[in-house]
């Protein structure tokens, strides 16, 4: 296995903690649909001009346009609504813990779509990553349930957060042929991202109040908003997609996983007390998981 596209996925899963616990606050405040559209218009924007600038725009294989519009619909609009939705209900640990379940969806889409297996190893090392992440949230300790309450229905809270992880990650399973055919993945990214801003801000012209936010919008909280979308559309998708493109679907996906783990030590930061240490056995299950799957 190739080391590169494996530290990609780590890092994409390291961004994706990072800006789950940052955009919680905001999508409480404006809720779900706005906070998606202000994000995909704002980051779509960004990615278009860096793609301009680099050239990346030329690599794009729009013959695969059906693939394009599955996954911006699939995995962009409906998993990102979805996502936000459960971490305004449920917080960001149940939603990472439900995230989680996209690396065995994927590895079940790629064994359906595309015929790919995992080897021994592979699959031993995947499990025990699993392992690990549900062992460091279920036993994540009293700061991280006390930053977590649950809104309304947990059984909601759980249907949107496997729903999100479905659409996710057949989204990024239908950009593996356009990666293969050369695409660059910032320009994927791009280009998912500027399709899924058009359509919802086409649906936002429909005059019905669940479009609309009562919160003033302020310079501050604008840029909480962008900032987490930045994180993870602009920098975390990028580098799983090079993943994706680079080693077999389903252990790019598990190597993705990892944020529900990763958020101990950003909880310790932010709340300044230190997670049960449970969640700290199950982070050095799925660093081992890891390591297995990276040099095996």
């Amino acid at each position: 296995m190739l080391v590169v596209p494996a530290v990609a996925a780590l890092a994409a899963s390291f961004g994706w903690a990072a800006g789950i616990v940052l955009a919680q606050s905001p999508a409480r405040a404006v809720g779900a649909f706005e906070f998606t559209r202000i994000q995909l218009i704002a980051c779509s924007a960004i990615l278009s001009v860096i793609c301009a600038i680099l050239g990346y725009w030329s690599t794009v294989a729009w013959e695969n346009w059906l693939a394009y519009a599955a996954s911006i619909g699939i995995g962009i609009l409906l998993g990102k609504l979805a996502m936000i939705e459960c971490l305004r209900r449920g917080g960001p640990r149940r939603t990472e813990l439900l995230l989680a379940l996209k690396a065995p969806l994927v590895a079940v889409m790629a064994f359906v779509w595309m015929g790919e297996t995992i080897s021994a190893p592979g699959l031993i090392g995947g499990a025990v990553i699993l392992s690990g992440v549900v062992l460091a949230i279920c036993f994540a300790g009293p700061a991280a349930k006390e930053s977590d309450p649950v809104d309304g229905s947990l059984g909601v809270v759980i249907v949107l957060g496997i729903g999100a992880a479905a659409c996710q990650g057949a989204g990024y399973s239908l950009m593996k042929p356009v990666l293969l055919a050369g695409t660059e993945p910032l320009a994927v990214s791009a280009a998912r991202l500027t399709g899924a801003a058009f359509l919802i801000s086409i649906i936002a012209l429909w005059p019905n109040g669940a479009f609309r936010s009562d919160t003033e919008m302020t310079p501050g909280l604008l840029f909480r908003i962008i900032l987490p979308g930045f994180i993870g559309y602009g920098v975390s998708s990028s580098l799983l997609l090079y993943a994706f493109a680079n080693l077999n679907a389903g252990m790019a996906a598990i190597l993705g996983s990892l944020s529900p783990v990763l958020v101990l030590p950003l909880i310790k930061l932010q709340t300044g007390v230190a997670p049960h240490g449970f969640a700290w056995a199950g982070a050095v299950l799925a660093i081992a998981g890891t390591s297995l799957m990276i040099f095996y």
